[in-house]
């Protein structure tokens, strides 16, 4: 069985190039390794657009389009629409009832980004509990990873400590150790001295190779059902039944693709390259990108170091074109237009696929929808089952 990956992005403009090589090209990788699970995150758009409900509602398919135009393939991976599954606003409500306040308080980006979204009035109960929403939708499907860069690693992390909570408060079945005595009873005795010197080795001292030698024993284990391996990690743990497992961070490396002007792209820096760019707004962008002060005539020789061209370079351009860059800059040998050609030349070139894929949705655009409506029917039989889990836990069955 492959692990599970979950991942998303909010539908709040145009894809850009810097999401395409910060995220969406490691996707399309890890559709072919792993069962992957990428969704619309409308909810969270609403964190901050919720005064602006037409800018999500016009962006929503677009960027499925743009993951399609990527690459992304719907019968490797599952995309759906989180409003569509009503189960996500469920769990994040129960999570809520038992995570304190300071937990969301002191998420870094919380701070972050009311600082450079000063413009907009985020003092909302929805903006302080994105993160536990968050957490919802990745605790939701089960996911063994995912994926995202250092930036977002706090995240994870919450969503980890919730499950901790939630596992700690919900996980204890009635008559646990009774029953978890019955699930090693399936098991070989001489693996059970095993497991029981490791358990206790790890109780005590926390050993890693002890908890991941049992971890990796209970599932190989052929005696043992779906129920006894999570009983019996919950014993093993000293947590009881896990209901919730704790993701893991996939850490991505950033994007070495800044923006036009050499600060992060991003839609609200108006420094940004679509992914569907049309080809004179590509080449217009590009040709007026600032270059390095000091070449002030094209006869003043520069410093690639200082130019936010030489980035984009070291993103798409080849040894021997960054050879001829750096050598005309410093003699003043090439132009900045001449400069920037290869540059041009560069995305067009990765762009020409996108476009390939992206005219076969763009003239059906019912297929989208049945792609969206297919992935979020898959997506809420799985939510289903874990919030039975967690009603079940919470004695909410009644």
């Amino acid at each position: 069985m492959k692990d599970r990956v979950l991942s998303g992005m909010r539908p709040t403009g145009a894809l850009h190039l810097g999401h395409y090589h910060g995220a969406l090209k490691n996707w399309v990788r890890l559709q072919s390794d792993m069962e992957c699970y990428f969704f619309v995150a409308d909810w969270h758009a609403l964190t901050t657009h919720y005064e602006s409900r037409e800018v999500i509602e016009q962006n929503v398919y677009e960027m499925v389009i743009d993951w399609l135009a990527v690459g992304l393939n719907p019968n490797q991976c599952t995309m759906f629409l989180q409003s569509r599954i009503p189960e996500h606003a469920e769990l994040f409500t129960l999570l809520a009832m038992g995570t304190p306040l300071s937990w969301l308080e002191r998420v870094p980006t919380y701070k972050d980004q009311q600082e450079k979204l000063k413009d907009k009035d985020l003092a909302t109960y929805g903006f302080l509990g994105y993160p536990l929403l968050q957490a919802a939708d990745i605790l939701i499907y089960k996911a063994k990873y995912v994926p995202v860069g250092e930036d977002q690693a706090s995240h994870v992390e919450l969503t980890r400590e919730a499950a901790r909570r939630f596992n700690h408060l919900y996980g204890r079945e009635t008559n646990a150790l009774e029953k978890a005595q019955a699930s090693l009873a399936k098991l070989p005795k001489d693996s059970v001295k095993r497991f029981e010197k490791s358990r206790k080795t790890y109780q005590e001292t926390g050993d890693a190779k002890a908890l991941e030698g049992a971890m990796g024993y209970l599932a190989s284990a052929p005696e043992l059902d779906a129920l006894d391996r999570e009983r019996l990690e919950g014993y093993f743990k000293g947590t009881g039944k896990v209901i919730l497992p704790e993701p893991q961070v996939l850490l991505t490396e950033a994007s070495k693709l800044p923006g036009l002007d050499g600060a992060k792209m991003s839609k609200s820096y108006n420094n940004a390259i679509s992914i569907r760019e049309d080809r004179a707004t590509l080449e217009l962008k590009v040709k007026r990108m600032p270059t390095d002060p000091a070449r002030a005539k094209r006869t003043d020789a520069g410093n690639p170091e200082n130019c936010p061209v030489w980035q984009f370079h070291k993103v798409y351009s080849t040894e021997e074109t960054k050879t001829w860059v750096t050598q005309g800059c410093k003699t003043a040998g090439i132009g900045c237009l001449e400069c920037k050609q290869p540059i041009i030349d560069a995305i067009l070139h990765e762009q020409q696929p996108m476009f390939e894929r992206a005219e076969k949705y763009l003239s059906q655009p019912k297929l989208v929808r049945d792609i969206v409506d297919a992935g979020t029917e898959k997506a809420r039989i799985t939510a289903r089952a874990t919030m039975d889990d967690v009603r079940s836990a919470m004695g909410l069955n009644y």
